[in-house]
């Protein structure tokens, strides 16, 4: 399903291996709690997904707890940001810009993380609608 509905926005879009489920499980008990079932789901047919100019539209799955895991702890992050906490990023625009789902309270929404203002908006009802926004208008500030 994800590949396909990756391939009807962006034909040139670049898929991985998939992730199988232990290593989603080692994943999540990394970071201490459990995945978006969308985002399980589609880890387990692509193990991340690059769309247009090599963006990282999903991130492989090892990238996804480093980063959620460095966001989550690094003191020099806490100094400059609102708390991370609440956030699972999983990609990111290739400007520095990050999406993510909403963790606390969980929810399907996607938003962005602007990293020049600090700010967080919604951007996309769920990760299949994030996909096709991402993928179909490419580019790094598809979302403005």
């Amino acid at each position: 399903m994800w590949r396909e509905t990756a391939r009807q926005a962006f034909p040139g879009v670049e898929f991985s291996e998939p992730a199988d489920a232990a290593r989603v499980a080692a994943a999540e008990q990394r970071l201490g709690c459990p995945m978006p079932s969308e985002l399980v789901s589609l880890l387990r047919e692509t193990d991340g997904m690059v769309g247009q100019d090599g963006v990282d539209t999903v991130w492989p799955l090892q990238q996804i707890v480093e980063q959620n895991l460095h966001s989550w702890s690094d003191l020099a992050l806490a100094d400059l940001y609102m708390p991370f906490d609440a956030l699972l990023f999983f990609g990111d625009n290739g400007g520095g810009d990050q999406f993510a789902f909403v963790r606390l309270p969980s929810r399907a929404d996607i938003f962005v993380w602007e990293h020049e203002d600090d700010s967080r908006r919604w951007v996309a009802r769920d990760l299949q609608d994030y996909l096709v926004r991402s993928l179909t208008d490419g580019g790094d500030d598809w979302y403005r």
